[in-house]
């Protein structure tokens, strides 16, 4: 069927048009004009809404170059439906290099937001009310913090079937059943029935080139998925990811320095010695033992440590071996897609 006209931002869009709207947001203390800018890509034809975010936390920004190569892919001409871009949601911290907004709140905390609220709340209350209350679907984009690594990996309510069908469709080597957090955009959406998923993969203020590569194919997977763009060859040779049955945080035995002895992607077994803490002087040491057997699907890079530090995150799984060949098809298949020749290296 044919599409209506679209309207974000009181402007609107027609079916086959794609446009940049800039939702205006506050001024600075020195009178500089923020704005909230996203692109839109209007199909010719019916299809759900959908939208894509990053830099929810502002030094987040591996996603916003994944959503810059998503841009560059012609495919999307053959877009049924309403595809929202936001590259850059907390515009506050991304020019800042922080993860914060300069009241020091934390913009995935304040969802829904309140027209009359913290700054924080105001560009929640926007992003909610311009965009996400329109969607049907969404993918949010993250990494982990600064000196923090997380392996590409899906966040979503895995209970709900939709949710996990479209988890499944984006192909990360692990999805995790996350509980929702207060204040979360993964918590606001669903309660507006928007189907959102979260993908976590990399450092912040760091790019990683198969993280992105990932995420711009999960991307475009989920979209295949929900009928927003044609399904190709490629769609039936991808790799099943791991579901994984529980995740927990190892965290520091004592304050000093860490050596680790796993890197990311690495199998673990339960009591194995995964790293060593010690005192500067190595008089005193304290090994970090395995919980559990599994994936380390987080670390730390800081090797400074104190007490309670959250050093590696593990993800409990069925098999490692299995989990290990997914790891290794999904990187693999990244690494080889003809979809990204020509595209710039990071």
């Amino acid at each position: 069927m044919p599409m209506n006209a679209f309207k974000l931002g009181g402007e609107t869009i027609e079916p086959g048009e794609q446009r940049v709207v800039d939702l205006p947001l506050s001024y600075l203390s020195d009178h500089t004009q923020m704005h909230l800018t996203v692109q839109v890509l209007h199909g010719k034809r019916e299809g759900p809404v959908t939208f894509v975010s990053a830099a929810v936390h502002g030094d987040e920004i591996i996603g916003v170059e994944i959503i810059r190569r998503l841009i560059e892919i012609k495919t999307l001409e053959r877009l049924r439906g309403t595809l929202v871009l936001a590259p850059v949601v907390n515009t506050y911290g991304f020019v800042g290099l922080s993860r914060y907004l300069p009241d020091r709140r934390d913009l995935n905390r304040c969802f829904p937001g309140s027209a009359s609220g913290s700054l924080a709340s105001q560009l929640a209350y926007i992003f909610m009310t311009e965009i996400v209350q329109h969607a049907d679907y969404g993918i949010d984009l993250h990494s982990g913090a600064v000196h923090r690594t997380n392996l590409p990996q899906i966040r979503a309510n895995l209970d709900d079937p939709v949710v996990e069908a479209m988890a499944r469709a984006f192909g990360a080597s692990i999805m995790l059943n996350a509980n929702l957090r207060d204040g979360s955009l993964r918590q606001a959406a669903q309660e507006v029935g928007c189907n959102i998923l979260l993908y976590e993969a990399g450092e912040a203020l760091r790019f990683d080139e198969s993280a992105i590569r990932i995420g711009v194919k999960g991307v475009l997977g989920v979209l295949r998925h929900i009928g927003m763009l044609p399904k190709g060859k490629e769609t039936a040779k991808r790799t099943e990811p791991i579901r994984a049955i529980s995740s927990h945080w190892l965290r520091a035995p004592m304050g000093g320095i860490l050596r680790a002895r796993k890197t990311l992607g690495a199998n673990v077994k339960k009591d194995e010695i995964i790293g060593t803490v010690s005192d500067p002087l190595g008089h005193v040491s304290e090994d970090l033992l395995a919980r559990s057997s599994g994936v380390i699907i987080g670390r730390s890079n800081l090797p400074i440590v104190n007490r309670g530090d959250a050093l590696f995150h593990i993800a409990c799984v069925d098999s490692l071996s299995d989990a290990e060949e997914t790891l290794t098809a999904v990187e693999l298949e990244a690494e080889n897609d003809p979809l990204f020749d020509g595209m710039d290296i990071v």
